[in-house]
């Protein structure tokens, strides 16, 4: 990569290989946060560069909130992996890619660190600015992944983004509503419900009806994301009144 980073900010350029040409458009609408799920940082950076590893991201934001850039964002970055948000089955030439250094959950998954978390506002502030990405689209790996990613998890300060100016969020509804709840092997209307209000938000879901292995994963991902007092899998009431907050307040409810 010779050219300068887009971002307007202080970042330093470490090439990636693991790139191509975005398909059926020429610049992204989402950005995807993720983890490393990596104990160091910079073994984090060296795979993302390693053209034997066939993965990569856009940009790289360290604990102490410095920030690579390794793929130019007109290019096709190989981040998401098998995913789907709404009607884009292909989230890698629609996206962004932000790895965020963090071991995650397979090793104490430790709290972001403040100017890791001011870096990151700042980059997709200026990312969304430049390419008019709407709040609704600023996702995580295991919003568009959910059966296979649980990045960058319930610890990362989305509520704090979005008083920011980053992303969508409501204030979650508090545990301990009164209602019915729906779990695994549930079926019939209220699933329904569920599966259909959880498809309109974005989120890559059939509405059969059954309350089934995707629906749990599903479900576990917003509330990861949404209400992460806790995260169960369990559509209690107050999973499903964040949810249809969040849809009364979409500005713009993607097309399904």
């Amino acid at each position: 990569m010779d050219t300068p980073p887009e971002a307007a900010l202080a970042i330093t350029t470490v090439p990636s290989p693991n790139h191509g040409e975005r398909r059926g458009l020429s610049h992204p609408d989402m950005i995807v946060l993720h983890y490393t799920g990596m104990l160091d940082a910079a073994d984090a950076l060296r795979r993302l560069c390693s053209l034997s590893s066939q993965v990569s991201a856009h940009y790289l934001v360290f604990a102490d909130g410095r920030i690579v850039q390794c793929v130019p964002e007109e290019r096709r970055a190989w981040h998401a992996g098998a995913s789907r948000w709404s009607d884009i089955e292909d989230v890698n030439s629609h996206s962004v890619g932000i790895e965020i250094a963090n071991p995650g959950h397979d090793y104490g998954y430790p709290d972001f660190p403040a100017p890791q978390v001011d870096a990151v506002i700042v980059l997709c502030r200026d990312i969304a600015l430049r390419h008019g990405i709407i709040p609704e689209r600023i996702l995580a790996h295991s919003d568009v992944a959910p059966l296979r990613k649980q990045d960058p998890g319930e610890k990362f300060p989305w509520a704090h983004l979005h008083e920011c100016g980053v992303g969508h969020w409501v204030e979650p509804a508090p545990l301990g509503l009164p209602g019915p709840t729906l779990a695994r092997n549930d079926s019939g209307s209220a699933v329904i419900d569920l599966q259909s209000a959880l498809q309109r938000y974005g989120y890559g879901l059939e509405v059969t009806g059954a309350y089934d292995e995707l629906t749990e994963a599903v479900v576990r991902a917003f509330q990861r994301h949404f209400r992460p007092a806790r995260v169960d899998g369990i559509a209690d009431a107050s999973t499903r009144r964040t949810l249809d907050d969040l849809l009364a307040q979409s500005a713009a409810q993607p097309l399904v």
